[in-house]
């Protein structure tokens, strides 16, 4: 099996979401400790499973993007926006609702809306 890199500019923007997924997922995978401090989030000396829940969805993460990379096929890049598509409305919802609103949550939908929107403009021929 060869490995495909896109020469299409929309496919080529997809497949650098696919990529910064997969940094993403590998990251909160083998450092999930500072993935979390980095969300805001701390886990309780007498309790580890909020480590375990980080590295599960790192590897979750991770293992889609590398389906991405590896099969080039835009329904899996579909899947990539459709997952920060909700995540981003999730994280609008609780702007909106939880007393959340700050820079540093604008920045992180910022960061989703990107990751949602370039696989999803590319899966639907707008890229």
């Amino acid at each position: 099996m060869e490995f495909y890199i896109p020469t299409e500019t929309g496919e080529l923007l997809a497949f650098c979401a696919a990529i910064v997924t997969g940094l993403f997922g590998l990251f909160a995978l083998f450092a999930p400790g500072t993935a979390l401090k980095l969300a805001g989030l701390q886990t309780k000396e007498t309790s580890r499973e909020g480590l375990a829940f980080a590295r599960s969805a790192g590897g979750f993460y991770a293992g889609l993007a590398i389906v991405a990379l590896m099969m080039a096929q835009s329904w899996i890049y579909m899947a990539i926006g459709g997952g920060f598509a909700l995540a981003a409305f999730g994280r609008i919802l609780s702007l909106m609702s939880d007393g959340s609103f700050s820079l540093k949550n604008l920045i992180v939908l910022a960061v989703q809306a990107v990751l949602a929107g370039l696989p999803l403009g590319y899966a639907f021929g707008f890229l």
